[in-house]
């Protein structure tokens, strides 16, 4: 699975904790760091052969950005790729997020093993 902070937003304390209970779990975890586009995500991930993206952001940029990534994946034909996020975003965004096409999305203070055995169901 490929993480990576989208946009501007430079708060990558989360994300790594969260790659880190996820690399605990089994999984195999690419983190690209900070400060991605969406063209960046998608082509790493079509690239690594990643069965999910997961995003973080802070920046209140989630609605654009995160729906130009889900775009480009149906544009390069990888909408097998899952893709989920987190960070600080308003419920009624996150039940539009998931209309979109967002599998979930975790806000601060998720337990990490909450999302650990959400990736586990992605792998079913």
């Amino acid at each position: 699975m490929l993480l990576a902070k989208i946009g501007l937003d430079g708060h990558d304390r989360g994300i790594k904790v969260v790659a880190r209970a996820l690399r605990d779990g089994g999984n195999e975890v690419i983190y690209l760091g900070l400060h991605h586009t969406p063209a960046e995500i998608v082509a790493s991930a079509i690239q690594e052969d990643a069965d999910a993206i997961g995003l973080s952001i802070h920046s209140a940029a989630h609605m654009t950005l995160f729906e130009e990534v889900l775009k480009l994946l149906k544009k390069e034909k990888a909408t097998d790729i899952a893709v989920f996020g987190g960070g600080i975003i308003p419920d009624e965004d996150i039940r539009d997020l998931k209309k979109q096409g967002i599998r979930e999305i975790f806000t601060p203070g998720t337990p990490l093993d909450e999302i650990v055995q959400f990736v586990k169901k992605l792998k079913r």
